[in-house]
């Protein structure tokens, strides 16, 4: 499955109607950790079709860092239901990563 880019325009649309989970990655291009941890989100996302991925540049969208608290990246953030159920920070092994999103 492919990762979505996220922004203002279609974030809350993504998250709200999407039937299965959603990992949004929030990132920025000059984030050593985020480079570490983008192909391992990225192996997720081709190996879990029953999870959504999404991205969000936080230098493209400050506002919806600061609407979910993300002070650090990289951060992880789980949506169910359209609603934020767990968050993680710092670059995580694939083997934790698969287990945040059950």
């Amino acid at each position: 499955m492919s990762i979505t880019n996220l922004d203002l325009t279609n974030f809350e649309e993504t998250i709200s109607k999407s039937a299965s989970p959603v990992l949004v990655d929030f990132w920025a291009s000059w984030c050593g950790p985020c480079q570490m941890l983008s192909p391992i989100v990225e192996q997720l996302a081709q190996e879990h079709s029953e999870v959504a991925f999404g991205k969000v540049n936080v230098d493209d969208a400050p506002e919806l860092a600061q609407k979910f608290g993300v002070s650090a990246i990289p951060t992880l953030v789980l949506f169910k239901d359209g609603k934020a159920v767990d968050t993680s920070v710092g670059v995580r092994s694939k083997d934790d990563l698969e287990e945040f999103i059950k």
